[in-house]
């Protein structure tokens, strides 16, 4: 339910950031600045591989735990590159994320 959860949240963000909305901040001097609309497909693309994968965890798919790593990781580093723009809303998706990467490795090994 978390990566579902994730998933939501980032394409909330990314429809946020498509949509040019002024919710969000703009560094002046940041090493991965990018426009709010790429930076709304990034979050967009990475929030519907959230959710397609966490269907396929809940359903218990084979392939559904390693996917879950995965996108979780890349779900991190995306928020973790995004925290100049939205630091609160960040930080809160990135702690999400790493309970995800934590629950799914602690069933991986049980």
């Amino acid at each position: 339910m978390l990566l579902l959860l994730s998933g939501v949240l980032s394409i909330l963000q990314g429809i946020a950031g498509i949509a040019k909305d002024h919710l969000f901040g703009v560094p002046r001097y940041y090493e991965y600045r990018f426009d709010l609309t790429s930076w709304g497909w990034i979050h967009l693309v990475v929030g519907v591989a959230l959710v397609i994968v966490g269907m396929g965890v809940l359903r218990a798919m084979s392939w559904g735990r390693a996917a879950g790593v995965t996108t979780a990781s890349i779900s991190l580093v995306t928020q973790f590159m995004f925290i100049p723009y939205y630091p609160l809303w960040s930080i809160s998706v990135m702690a999400l994320d790493l309970i995800i990467l934590w629950a799914l490795a602690r069933i991986a090994i049980a």
